[in-house]
């Protein structure tokens, strides 16, 4: 199990849910936050906050980087969600699914990207809830201008940044 989860359930071992986020994604709006766990609450073992892919997405042979990669596929859009954090999981499941994570880390061909991804390759059930386009990972140049340029005009406008309320 990872380091950080362990620690994170030691501290509260009664926990039903578990947030798993990224903290690149740190416009997240609580609104999402609050879907996550309602969905958790009412019976999903795993869910993901997602966004329909808006781009054409084509599967191709990977090649070194640098020569042309043929396509073999191109996935129906309609089907395709682009998966954000946070991340929610009835409590057991997401311990099983690290422990057998655990126990295939040296096979890169069984890896996971993702908390999600760990239940999926289990047999688990993940579901998709609304996710939010603030809700966008930062983790270049140009995504950091773009979070930059939201917070500024959130300030201008007189909003708050986002705060977490209720019970979360």
């Amino acid at each position: 199990m990872a380091l950080g989860l362990a620690a994170a359930l030691a501290a509260v071992p009664q926990a039903d849910v578990v947030i798993v986020h990224d903290a690149a994604r740190a416009l997240t709006p609580p609104e999402v936050t609050q879907r996550v766990v309602a969905a958790v609450r009412a019976g999903h073992e795993a869910v993901v906050p997602a966004l329909p892919v808006t781009d054409t997405v084509k599967e191709v042979e990977a090649r070194p980087a640098g020569e042309p990669e043929p396509v073999v596929g191109t996935p129906r859009r309609d089907r395709l969600r682009a998966v954000q954090t946070p991340q929610g999981f009835s409590t057991p499941v997401l311990v099983a699914a690290h422990r057998a994570g655990a126990e295939r880390a040296g096979d890169e061909a069984l890896a996971a990207s993702d908390d999600a991804g760990l239940v999926e390759a289990c047999g688990g059930s993940v579901v998709v809830v609304a996710g939010d386009e603030r809700a966008m990972k930062v983790t270049t140049p140009m995504d950091l201008a773009l979070a930059e340029l939201l917070l500024e005009r959130q300030s201008a406008q007189g909003e708050r940044p986002a705060e977490t309320g209720g019970e979360n």
